[in-house]
């Protein structure tokens, strides 16, 4: 009998890729988004396919599903900082209530669950790279803190019904990711500066560019999802792509990649933006045999294209 799956984000830029991932791999899906900042675009290929459901419904309130469910995945969450500071109430009651009330249909339903967290738990670390063992460094009471708190919130109840409730609980902890369906207008820095080229405008760096990011094509974070879905490891896992780049150095690429003739430009850094981001994958490595695959520039001309479609340049 084929397995079910709840995908709740499943119509964003990750969750949409994931509904992909399990319906390859022959498992049923259920998506629950209420587009809050999702797209249907993202699943429109989906509609239709006997293996996949769309509800619209915002999973901060009770969510029913009927019949059997084997994994509960939740990705529902704005994502991007323009999405959280815009959104920074909802973005709360997604990580808190939200994940309560995804937990509790894992629980109804004796299924395994798994939560997208975030790499923005560790804050602006002072620790670098970032294993897992390391608590972080958040300014709870910031701007940025709308998020990194809902999703440090969302790990310690995640584990609170592994070990109360007995419920099979998974934690990925989710560095910089790009790829296709991602939103030009999302404020990350990779698509912002995409747009920016492609359209010949200034590309604008925050600070003075030497804050790091490390970017994983979408594919290498999603197989290494299903890895950990399917692996016995409770405590949190990072998945993401060890390769560290300054944000300015990365400005560079995209103007070289793109052709364009835009100049690069310094702005004012962002309250609590994080100096530097690079997960150490070595538990990664070890338990889900899982690495990324997908080069930098490979990753980056498939998106490029991607951005190009969109934008019909």
């Amino acid at each position: 009998m084929k397995k079910t799956a709840v995908v709740t984000g499943g119509a964003g830029f990750l969750g949409s890729h994931l509904c992909d991932k399990l319906i390859a791999e022959g498992i049923k899906v259920i998506c629950i988004d209420n587009l809050l900042t999702g797209n249907i675009e993202n699943i429109e290929h989906l509609m239709g396919n006997e293996n996949f459901l769309f509800i619209k419904h915002d999973v901060t309130n009770f969510i029913h599903v009927p019949g059997n469910v084997d994994y509960i995945l939740h990705f529902a969450s704005p994502a991007s900082p323009i999405d959280y500071l815009k959104f920074p109430i909802q973005t709360l009651k997604v990580g808190s209530l939200g994940t309560h009330k995804a937990l509790g249909l894992a629980k109804e339903k004796n299924a395994r669950f798994l939560l997208a967290s975030t790499s923005e738990v560790y804050g602006d670390p002072v620790v670098h790279p970032q294993k897992e063992d390391y608590w972080g460094n958040v300014n709870p009471i910031g701007p940025r803190g709308v998020y990194d708190e809902a999703k440090r919130f969302a790990e310690a109840i995640t584990m609170a019904y592994n070990r109360y409730h007995c419920v099979e609980t998974r934690i990925v902890r989710i560095f910089n990711t790009y790829g296709p369906r991602m939103r030009l207008n999302d404020g990350r820095a990779l698509p912002a500066f995409f747009g920016q080229a492609l359209k010949g405008e200034d590309i604008t760096v925050f600070g003075d560019g030497k804050q790091t990011r490390s970017f994983c094509f979408v594919s290498d974070l999603i197989d290494g999802i299903f890895r950990l879905l399917m692996s016995n490891e409770v405590e949190p896992v990072n998945i993401g792509n060890p390769e560290e780049i300054t944000i300015e150095e990365f400005a560079k690429e995209v103007v070289k990649l793109t052709g364009s003739k835009s100049r690069i430009i310094f702005t004012e850094l962002p309250e609590d933006d994080p100096k530097v981001r690079q997960p150490d994958i070595t538990k990664a490595k070890s338990i889900l045999n899982w690495e990324p695959k997908i080069s930098r520039s490979k990753g980056l001309e498939i998106t490029l294209n991607y951005f190009k479609s969109k934008l019909n340049v």
